[in-house]
């Protein structure tokens, strides 16, 4: 069969809804995945629904980008946001067109500090991985580029204070996309960590604190990027080459902590999207840890151990189901602090994420550092019904349970714990002192092992014992699961 050949995807090629002409009003450290199918997609909804004509201007923040590619394409790329929304299968297609350019700053600095000169620009956005965000005192003002993201920063806000420091209104709105927490607040502190090492004066640190608003951001929405298995038949159905196919799922929403006056200045909410400016984002990342990722924790080994082996099959299980949705409804929610009805939404919508039929979330992917993820998704849903009831929540004691026993392994190699599900190996990866933990006590019994487990505040940063009745109930939980298995446990409960 003779092979079909497209144009690739440009201005020329598609004649569909572009932004063609618009100021770059945002600046955006980032050019990955996840920013393409998050931050540039809502730019690019607010540009058609409520006329907002910004164009971003891409950054990569390591040497090896993608800015060529996106420069061939004249910025515009296609992306695909599938999955269930309201009971119903949904693939959306929609070329992005708010991208202007993508600059490397490791082939031409002074083209990314040019944009400092430009009086519209307005935002800057950034998602440099958790690791991003990180004050480094090796960092050095005359390096071109600063080797830290916060230096890059530094050096940018520098070039804008030296242009239109003596004119009000010309600061900045940051709006931080990273992983960790307070992430703007935490940006902050390292741009002004750096004015003040490299000697900046003065009037440039109060510049940065009068001038320019560091939001701390919450984002949620999983991006599975490139669909490299799907990518010729994608080509063939659009009649044009993409090298730039995104595809994420269609949740989206993300929490802007910022002042009530960046609501006219970031229409969002005009243009009907899910994007919350509030004066405090911790009770949404709060919901979404507890709820999202809570879920995920609480019932991810359990489900494993029971033969399952991706998240969507779960979700067709009804006994697995039924324990996720308990723990949900039953446990975390009663815990939490935004309105009931708002919390119960949520928790519907993430049924349906999980439902995702084209993602495939491996429950061994998920298992990752269960130590760590237990205690910060899971241990406060726990401390928190137990306050307010007085009494343990079945469900979560249950899911410590399950935890314990996936980490019952018998070996150990280049890191990786081996334990058995029936009579096959699986991989058991976390910190190695937890790791070697399980293995010094591979030949306790159900007692033994749990109150070694609470007892041990390296893991939880407390003494679990202390939580009453906790040890006693999930040492019978271990006691049970060794007896029927952890299906039966979830059935039971």
């Amino acid at each position: 069969m003779k092979k079909l050949s497209y144009q690739t995807l440009n201005e020329m090629s598609y004649d569909g809804y572009l932004l063609k002409e618009a100021p770059e009003r945002i600046l955006q450290f980032g050019e990955g995945n996840f920013m393409r199918a998050f931050v540039d997609y809502f730019f690019d909804m607010m540009n058609e629904k409520v006329d907002f004509r910004s164009k971003v201007v891409l950054v990569q923040p390591i040497a090896p980008g993608l800015a060529d590619m996106i420069n061939e394409q004249e910025g515009l790329y296609t992306l695909y946001l599938r999955g269930y929304q309201d009971g119903q299968k949904v693939n959306d297609k929609r070329i992005i067109s708010c991208v202007s350019r993508c600059l490397n700053p490791y082939n031409d600095y002074e083209e990314v500090l040019a944009c400092a000169d430009n009086p519209d620009l307005r935002f800057i956005t950034c998602n440099t991985t958790e690791a991003g965000i990180a004050y480094d005192p090796n960092c050095r003002f005359e390096d071109v580029p600063a080797s830290s993201f916060p230096g890059k920063l530094t050096q940018f806000m520098y070039r804008r204070f030296q242009k239109f420091g003596s004119e009000k209104g010309k600061g900045f709105v940051i709006l931080a996309c990273e992983l960790i927490d307070n992430n703007g607040n935490e940006l902050e502190k390292c741009v002004l960590n750096y004015a003040k090492q490299w000697d900046l004066g003065e009037d440039f640190a109060n510049w940065l604190k009068e001038e320019n608003i560091f939001c701390s951001t919450l984002v949620d929405r999983i991006v599975t990027g490139y669909p490299r298995n799907e990518i010729e038949e994608i080509n063939a159905q659009n009649s044009y080459v993409d090298n730039l196919v995104n595809t994420a799922e269609v949740f989206g929403f993300w929490v802007i902590e910022g002042p009530e006056s960046l609501k006219k200045e970031l229409p969002f909410e005009e243009a009907g999207l899910p994007v919350l400016i509030t004066a405090d984002h911790k009770p949404y990342k709060q919901r979404k840890v507890r709820i999202l990722n809570g879920a995920h924790t609480a019932f991810v080994l359990g489900a494993y151990l029971s033969g399952q082996n991706i998240v969507r099959d779960c979700m067709d299980d009804e006994v697995i189901n039924g324990f996720m949705n308990k723990a949900i409804y039953d446990e975390i929610i009663p815990t939490l602090t935004l309105p009931e009805a708002e919390l119960k939404e949520f928790a519907a919508s993430v049924t349906e994420r999980f439902k995702n039929p084209f993602i495939d979330h491996a429950l061994l992917d998920i298992s990752l550092n269960s130590t760590s993820k237990w205690r910060a998704r899971v241990m406060p849903s726990v401390k928190g019904y137990l306050e307010k009831n007085q009494v343990l929540p079945a469900c979560l004691t249950a899911s410590f349970a399950f935890y314990i026993t996936f980490y019952r392994g018998y070996a150990l190699r280049d890191n990786v714990m081996l334990a058995k599900r029936g009579s096959s190996d699986y991989p058991v990866k976390d910190d190695l002192e937890v790791l070697n933990f399980y293995l010094a006590h591979q030949g306790d019994d159900a007692k033994t092992l749990a109150k070694a487990v609470c007892e041990n505040t390296a893991f939880w940063g407390e003494d679990l014992t202390k939580l009453p009745q906790f040890v006693d109930a999930v040492a019978t939980y271990l006691e049970e699961i060794e007896k029927n298995g952890t299906y039966e446990v979830m059935k039971c409960l």
